[in-house]
C-alpha cells in the first residue's frame, strides 16, 4: 500500500462520521441503530490519527444524519466531524453541539431510580467536565460518566 492510498473507501451518497475517539465507533453504531438498516456501512476502528493517536470512522451509504442526531453524537464524540456526501463530494458539514438535556435515549444506570420502575421516559442533564461528558438523572439526581450509559 502506498502512502496516499485510502484505508477506507469513499462513498457516493450518505454520511461520514470521522474523528470518533477510538473505541466509541461500535457504541455510535448502536446508538443510532445504523447496523439495522439495509445500507452499506464501512467501519474503521483504531485507525491512525495525528490529532487523536487512534480514531474510529463510520461511513453510511444513503443515510443522512440530522442535526439533532449529530448533537446526540456529541455525547460520545464531541470532536467528531459529520460530513454529508453527495456524488462523492462533501456538501455539508454538521456542527456538533452538546445538548443540555437528553430524553428517552438511555436508561438510568441507578437500579433504584424511579425511571426504571415507572412508565416515564428517562431524562438527563448533560455537561462536559474536562473533556468528559457527564449525565445527571433528572429523577434520582445521580451523576454518571458517559462510560456508564448503555444504549
Amino acid at each position: 500500500m502506498n502512502k496516499t492510498q485510502l484505508q477506507v473507501e469513499a462513498i457516493h451518497n450518505g454520511t461520514v462520521i470521522d474523528h470518533i475517539p477510538a473505541g466509541q465507533g461500535i457504541r455510535i453504531l448502536q446508538l443510532f441503530g445504523l447496523a439495522q438498516n439495509r445500507e452499506r456501512i464501512t467501519v474503521g476502528l483504531n485507525l491512525p490519527s495525528k490529532a487523536l493517536g487512534a480514531k474510529d470512522i463510520i461511513k453510511v451509504e444513503n443515510v443522512r444524519l440530522s442535526s439533532v442526531q449529530a448533537n446526540q453524537l456529541a455525547l460520545f464524540a464531541p470532536d467528531a466531524t459529520v460530513n454529508l456526501i453527495e456524488d462523492f463530494e462533501v456538501v455539508e458539514k454538521l456542527q456538533l453541539h452538546l445538548p443540555e438535556k437528553i430524553k428517552g435515549v438511555f436508561a438510568c444506570p441507578n437500579v433504584n431510580c424511579i425511571s426504571r420502575r415507572e412508565p416515564v421516559s428517562s431524562q438527563f442533564r448533560v455537561r462536559a467536565v474536562s473533556g468528559q461528558v457527564h449525565f445527571r438523572c433528572c429523577y434520582c439526581e445521580k451523576s454518571f460518566h458517559q462510560d456508564f450509559m448503555a444504549v
